[in-house]
This record gives C-alpha cells, sequence and structure tokens, in this order.
C-alpha cells in the first residue's frame, strides 16, 4: 500500500496512471501533476467510479525544483513517477533526495538548452572520452548514485520499454538462458499505420532529436559512431512482417555495456518507414530540428518546440493507428559449452490497447512498464538503494506482471539472427 505522486500527464503518463489504479492493493493514493493541470483532471474523471485508488489532482512546473519539493511536502508520498520530459529528470531527483523520497523514470537526463556552456563543457569532455556524441547519456543520473545510497532512497532509471523491459529481457536471459551472453541486438519495431503524413509516437522534440543524431553501437569494450541512419538492416519480425529497420544510438547500451559481463556487442535498431524519413530529412535541411533558439518577429523561438506545436500530439494518435508494435532483444552467447541464441520479444496491437486505455501500443509499451517497475519498488520487493537500471534487479517479478499487466512476451529460442 503506497501513495503515488506522478509528475507529467501526456500519452504515457495517462497509460501509467491507469495502470497504476488497476493495481490499487499496491497504489493506493496517487496524485496526478502536470503543469497543465486541467489534463490531470480529465483523467481523474476517466478513472471516477473505475477504481479504488484514491485519485487526486495538482500543478507543478517541474523545471524547477523548489516546485516539486513544495508539491511533494504537501501531498507526501512515499515515491515519486517522473513521466514528463527528460529535461526535468535532475529536478525532480534532487526534489526527492531533499524530501527523502524514491524516485523512478522512463528515459534518461538530456538538457532542454544544448547550448548552455556549462553543460556543454562537460559533454564535449564526454565525446572525447567515450566517443558518442548523442545529447542524452546516464552519467548525469550516475552521479547521483551516492547521495541516493546515503539517504537509503532508491532511484530506478529507465522503466519504459527500451529502455526498460528490454533490459529486463537481457537480465532474464542472463538468468535463465545464458552462461554468457556475447552479443544483444535490441529491435523496436512499430508496424502501426496513423494515416498522416509525418507524425511521431512520442514526443516529437525527444524523438526527432534522437533519430537525427548520429547513430552508436558497443562492440568490443568501446563505443563506435556511425552518420545518422546509415546502417540499415531487414528484419522479419513475428506477427508484423519484413520491415526496414535502422540503427540508433540508445541509452540502455550504456547500462548493459557497464552491467553485462563479457558481452562483445550491443546494437539498437528501430523501423522506419521511407515516408517517415523523407519528411524528417526535409525537417533538417531547412533547421526545424534545431534546439537554438532564433529570433522571429521580435521573440525568440526554438524550432523544434515549433514544429512540435504544429505536428499531432502523440496522445491523439490511438483512435486512428491500427497495426501492432514488436519489441524485443536476440541474444547470442554460450551455455553449457554450446552456442546459444534466443529472441525474447512482445507484440502489441495498436486497436486492442485504444479498446482498454485510450492509447496507441508506442504510449501503451511504455506506461504499463513504468506502472511495474514502480509498484515494485513501492512494494519493496526491488528494494536496491541508488541510482540503478532495471537490469540490476532480480527480473522475474517484472516479467510476471508484464504477463498480467498487458505485454506478453514469447522466448524464440530459433530466430534469424541480424547480420
Amino acid at each position: 500500500m503506497s501513495r503515488l505522486l506522478v509528475i507529467g500527464c501526456g500519452g504515457v503518463a495517462q497509460v501509467a496512471i491507469q495502470k497504476c489504479c488497476q493495481n490499487s492493493d499496491v497504489f493506493t493514493e496517487l496524485c496526478i501533476a502536470s503543469r497543465t493541470v486541467s489534463k490531470c483532471d480529465a483523467l481523474k474523471e476517466k478513472l471516477a467510479g473505475k477504481t479504488s485508488t484514491v485519485v487526486t489532482t495538482a500543478a507543478v512546473d517541474a523545471d524547477k525544483k523548489e516546485n516539486v519539493v513544495a508539491l511533494i511536502k504537501s501531498y507526501k508520498p512515499d515515491l515519486v513517477l517522473n513521466v514528463a520530459l527528460p529535461y526535468q529528470d535532475l529536478s525532480i531527483m534532487e526534489a526527492c533526495l531533499e524530501c527523502g523520497v524514491h524516485y523512478v523514470d522512463t528515459a534518461n537526463y538530456e538538457p532542454e538548452d544544448t547550448d548552455d556552456p556549462e553543460w556543454r563543457k562537460i559533454y564535449d569532455k564526454r565525446c572525447k572520452e567515450l566517443g558518442f556524441s548523442a545529447y542524452f547519456d546516464y552519467s548525469w543520473q550516475w552521479n547521483y548514485d551516492q547521495k541516493f545510497k546515503d539517504a537509503g532512497l532508491t532511484a530506478l532509471l529507465g522503466t519504459g520499454f527500451d529502455p526498460g523491459v528490454t533490459s529486463v529481457f537481457t537480465a532474464y536471459a542472463q538468468k535463465h538462458y545464458f552462461d554468457e551472453i556475447h552479443t544483444i541486438d535490441i529491435l523496436d519495431c512499430n508496424g502501426g499505420d496513423h494515416g498522416y503524413p509525418f507524425a511521431t509516437n512520442f514526443n516529437p522534440e525527444v524523438n526527432l532529436r534522437e533519430v537525427s543524431a548520429p547513430g552508436s553501437y558497443w562492440e568490443d569494450g568501446h563505443w563506435v559512431e556511425v552518420p545518422a541512419m546509415s546502417i540499415k538492416r531487414e528484419y522479419n519480425f513475428p506477427q508484423v512482417g519484413m520491415k526496414d529497420m535502422y540503427l540508433l544510438h540508445h541509452e540502455e547500451i550504456e547500462a548493459l555495456a557497464r552491467n553485462i559481463k563479457g558481452v562483445k556487442r550491443i546494437r539498437f535498431f528501430m523501423t522506419f518507414g521511407q515516408s517517415y524519413l523523407t519528411h524528417m530529412k526535409c525537417l533538417e535541411n531547412v533547421g526545424m530540428l534545431s534546439t537554438t533558439p532564433i529570433d522571429f518577429n521580435g521573440q525568440k523561438i526554438v524550432p523544434i518546440q515549433f514544429l512540435k506545436a504544429l505536428l499531432p500530439d502523440p496522445a491523439s494518435l490511438g483512435p486512428r493507428t491500427v497495426g501492432k508494435t514488436n519489441i524485443g532483444c536476440i541474444f547470442t552467447g554460450i551455455k553449457d559449452g554450446k552456442e546459444k541464441t534466443i529472441f525474447i520479444y512482445n507484440v502489441c496491437d495498436h486497436q486492442e490497447c485504444y479498446k482498454e486505455l485510450g492509447s496507441q501500443a508506442i504510449s501503451y509499451t511504455t506506461g504499463v512498464p513504468a506502472m511495474i517497475g514502480t509498484a515494485l519498488v513501492a512494494s519493496g520487493i526491488w528494494n536496491k538503494r541508488g541510482t540503478l537500471t532495471t537490469d540490476e534487479f532480480d527480473p522475474d517479478p517484472y516479467m510476471d506482471m508484464l504477463n498480467k499487466f498487458g505485454l506478453p512476451w514469447v522466448v524464440d529460442e530459433n530466430p534469424a539472427t541480424v547480420e
């Protein structure tokens, strides 16, 4: 029985909150907080009469630590689930430390202003030392590890699907199927169609920044960086079919490379259609993906934030999206002296998600694991202290909850591999 504060009320947050309310034995009380409190009130109204969880709402500006501290001190939660923007991870973590509550999120920190000289100095040093140039990385949050340990608190980082479930799949494979894991290929396939010429399935600002950046992978103890979208493969995904996929940098690679001993290579691939890539390249060429403010009619605007305002809200895609997702990991390694390959994956149907929660599958596959990780911390089943990723805990209870709460998984012991 716990009291949960959820910060954020976008598409992922709305799934996570509804799933928390399906798990009212763990989450007896829940406060939904966002800068736009009307969204929180609308979701509370939607949940009325459908759950025994006591739901309240509040307004908060999560960019400001002092605002989050004030809300935590007022509501007195046992833990905070951050499903706002990655820009706000550090302010919310600091508020949790100050107030003595556990912290959970779905994506690692990245700065809103990539031109900030203080951040840029640290970033440039990291690029030179580690060899990858993505704006997002775990170092900023890992720096809080000792503070959370000293406070006797857990900061669970990245309990979405990828990162999150894919890291749990890795821990599960290591525990039950391998003596040594040698390679990990994380495959993220969205076979859905929303009917728009161009739209993103989660926050456009974060999504487009991620996809347009150089790709990178981990091999033989170091990072290898390649031009954006320069490595393409095809894969025949169960229940979805043959899709083009492209190598991207992704945050769970950083954590798995640190935590999975003996792994020789880790790659991340995501599927994209040609229309999406053509639109994105055009927008990039004319400067619409830039995070640097420009002067327009006497005021400062950030091009990618202006673009976000023009694109469909990901939370609105549910009723018009059809098709399925397939997200999982292909592992190769050794078991009992013999070579072994398995593919652990989940298939999720966009329309089934919409029928259940009014969401498309991208929000569903992130929001459900957000609830699961939060529940495991809240119930004390996952009780390590410090800043930790999902692969650092026992995977079995998480895997059981995936089956129970709508994301059943499959283990294929004879899959095709990626060249």
